[in-house]
C-alpha cells in the first residue's frame, strides 16, 4: 500500500535546497552561484521561491552537491501541481463528458 501525502503538501524546492544546502555549506547566494556557474539573480530567484527549478538546473545541483536531479525535478513538480489545485476552481475548464 502506497503512503498517500495531502496534496498540498510539497516543498518549494528553491527553499528546500537553500535550507538543507546551501546555508549548511556556509554557502551565500553569490558564491553558490559562482560554483554553480549561474548568475547571482537567477540563483536568488530560486533559493527565494522567486522562480521554478529547471531541469539545467537541477543538474548544476545534482553535479555540485550529489544530489538527484530527478528527485529536485519530482519535487518541483509536486510543488507547481500543489499551486494550482490550491486555486481550485480559479482553473475555469470545461468538463467533457466521456
Amino acid at each position: 500500500m502506497a503512503i498517500k501525502l495531502h496534496p498540498g503538501f510539497a516543498v518549494d524546492p528553491g527553499e528546500w535546497l537553500r535550507a538543507e544546502m546551501i546555508a549548511p555549506h556556509g554557502l551565500s547566494v553569490t558564491e553558490a552561484a559562482a560554483k554553480l556557474r549561474v548568475t547571482r539573480q537567477a540563483m536568488s530567484n530560486l533559493l527565494g521561491g522567486r522562480a521554478g527549478l529547471s531541469a539545467e538546473m537541477a543538474i548544476r545541483f545534482e553535479q555540485a552537491f550529489g544530489l538527484s536531479a530527478d528527485t529536485l525535478m519530482r519535487m518541483e513538480a509536486a510543488h507547481d501541481l500543489a499551486q494550482v489545485r490550491a486555486k481550485g476552481e480559479e482553473v475555469g475548464v470545461e468538463r467533457v463528458a466521456v
